[in-house]
């Protein structure tokens, strides 16, 4: 098992990305919380990994935390819960919103994410209630919520509202990124997303 690569980030396309490793290329697949806190290409990175063995592939998963991957694979012993839309829950919002959601049993919150329908919520909201109680700081988050940065909550909430726009996650990074980080409310998030795509 490969648990960590450490290299030079040669390129990244969501989901996708390639860490040069001595002179060997590997492709990653990761989430966008993971793409929001890489560093620009042709500077040297480390990623947590997490290798996906099919039939017809070995498909190497990169986090940049630990806690992503921990959550990961937390996620792929889920019914019905694949590599695909594990990444899409960890690129929907952050490992401490989604111990919230769980905590609290918020399918609603769930059901935004792209590909997540009400049944794979509720499933998600009784098989892992007592998975995530493995990570030991449960409690914490959830005490500590109120004072948590409002900001990252509602970025990945614009994601996953732009996503489900019809955006790819590429181009809803880009249009992200052209918003003032200082936006913590989704709603304008999302309008000043559209206008920057509107007029381009």
């Amino acid at each position: 098992m490969i648990g960590s690569l450490r290299g030079r980030l040669t390129a990244k396309h969501p989901p996708q990305l390639m860490i040069d490793v001595g002179g060997v290329g590997y492709e990653i697949e990761a989430p966008m919380s993971t793409f929001y806190g890489l560093p620009a290409t042709g500077v040297e990175v480390s990623l947590f990994t997490h290798l996906v063995v099919r039939e017809d592939a070995h498909i190497l998963f990169g986090f940049g935390t630990d806690r992503e991957r921990r959550l990961f694979r937390e996620l792929l012993k889920v019914s019905n819960v694949g590599p695909k839309l594990a990444l899409a829950l960890l690129s929907g919002m952050s490992v401490d919103n989604f111990l919230i959601c769980i905590d609290s049993q918020d399918a609603d919150t769930l059901v935004r994410i792209p590909g997540v329908g009400r049944k794979t919520a509720e499933r998600l909201l009784i098989e892992m209630r007592d998975r995530v109680k493995g990570f030991g700081e449960l409690a914490a988050v959830a005490a500590n919520a109120g004072a948590a940065d409002p900001g990252a909550g509602a970025q990945a909430e614009a994601f996953s509202a732009l996503v489900a726009l019809g955006y790819k996650p590429a181009e809803v990074t880009r249009l992200l990124k052209s918003v003032d980080a200082s936006i913590q409310k989704t709603e304008e998030i999302i309008r000043r997303a559209l206008q920057f795509a509107a007029a381009r």
